[in-house]
């Protein structure tokens, strides 16, 4: 654990701090804009998380507005828990009270992606049972960059390659909120630095095993190179401007093509057939959503390769995102797999 003594008081929101005030009166224009009484705030125990924990609780004094702050051990390293529990005591000495949730089951592979998703359900678990609707991260500039890369390297398409948005949905139900997408990672450091005395260092931050490990090492090169993250973000912002152009077009194509009954979605296929392939793909990828209420697209590479069967004569079945994809007449039909 890092270390350093406290000096920020949170009741006084940074103003001895001009570079944290503004990040503290950014972080709460936000949050008055979106304007909920109640937030679960996720926390894993590094420095971008607890600096979420210390902008809310400065939020807290501003305006009544509750915060629940959620741990979620997914028991993946042996120190896991001894860290969770360390975690729980920093928060402790601000009179924040860490809610720890022990997760019971074992992920063995894709381990990255399959502990957000187990992550995100249990988070919409404790949401649900708590009657809050919105789930606040700690998601950063670098995080934005870091997931452009790895979409990039995926082939991902305009929508992928607009990265995060700010808000988004859980299951279609529960908002996920990232107050601090456009914030410097130096500056959250700062902030647990200050307000905390130091954070958590999780090792599989650096384990090259992991692609965004991998990512995440290119920014000192590129910086070396010429190339900042400001003006990636810059063309990342561009995307997303494009994608809510095009989501504003599709939103017509969807009504006009999709069908929806209780068991199972229909997509016009005589229509789907005619549209390019980026459409395809969000159609394919809208049904997913609609039927499995998915947080995640499938890959890309994925999606493309089912269009491919899809336009085959033989085609009779496929699976894709847990669903079952059968043609029938005009309509390409979609049922949830049995599990």
């Amino acid at each position: 654990m890092s270390k350093k003594n406290s000096s920020v008081n949170l009741k006084d929101g940074f103003k001895n701090f001009k570079d944290l005030s503004n990040i503290f009166l950014n972080f709460k224009n936000k949050l008055d804009r979106l304007n909920k009484k109640s937030y679960t705030v996720a926390v894993s125990g590094g420095p971008d998380s607890l600096a979420l924990v210390a902008l809310s609780k400065a939020y807290s004094y501003t305006k009544k507005t509750k915060f629940r702050y959620v741990l979620v051990d997914h028991n993946i390293r042996k120190d896991s828990t001894k860290e969770a529990k360390q975690v729980k005591n920093l928060l402790k000495q601000k009179k924040i009270i860490l809610n720890i949730i022990s997760n019971k089951e074992k992920i063995k592979k894709n381990i990255q992606g399959t502990a957000r998703k187990i992550r995100y359900k249990i988070l919409s678990s404790y949401c649900r049972n708590n009657k809050i609707n919105t789930i606040l991260t700690a998601h950063n500039l670098e995080d934005q960059v870091e997931t452009f890369f790895i979409r990039l390297s995926r082939g991902s398409g305009l929508r992928g390659l607009s990265s995060m948005d700010f808000l988004s949905k859980i299951n279609g139900k529960i908002n996920l909120y990232r107050p601090l997408l456009n914030t410097k990672k130096k500056f959250l450091v700062k902030i647990s630095k200050n307000i905390f005395g130091g954070y958590i260092k999780d090792p599989s931050n650096k384990n090259l095993k992991y692609l965004r490990t991998k990512v995440r090492n290119l920014q000192k090169p590129l910086k070396k190179s010429g190339i900042e993250y400001e003006q990636i973000i810059k063309s990342i912002n561009n995307l997303a401007a494009s994608k809510l152009t095009l989501d504003e077009y599709l939103k017509n194509i969807f009504k006009d093509t999709i069908k929806n009954t209780k068991k199972e979605i229909l997509l016009n296929f005589r229509k789907f057939k005619n549209y390019n392939k980026e459409i395809k793909i969000a159609l394919i990828n809208e049904s997913i959503k609609r039927l499995k209420n998915n947080y995640y697209n499938p890959r890309s590479k994925k999606v493309e390769n089912l269009i491919i069967n899809l336009e085959k004569r033989n085609f009779k079945k496929s699976t894709l995102g847990g669903c079952i994809f059968i043609l029938k007449k005009d309509n390409l039909c979609l049922k949830a797999e049995k599990t």
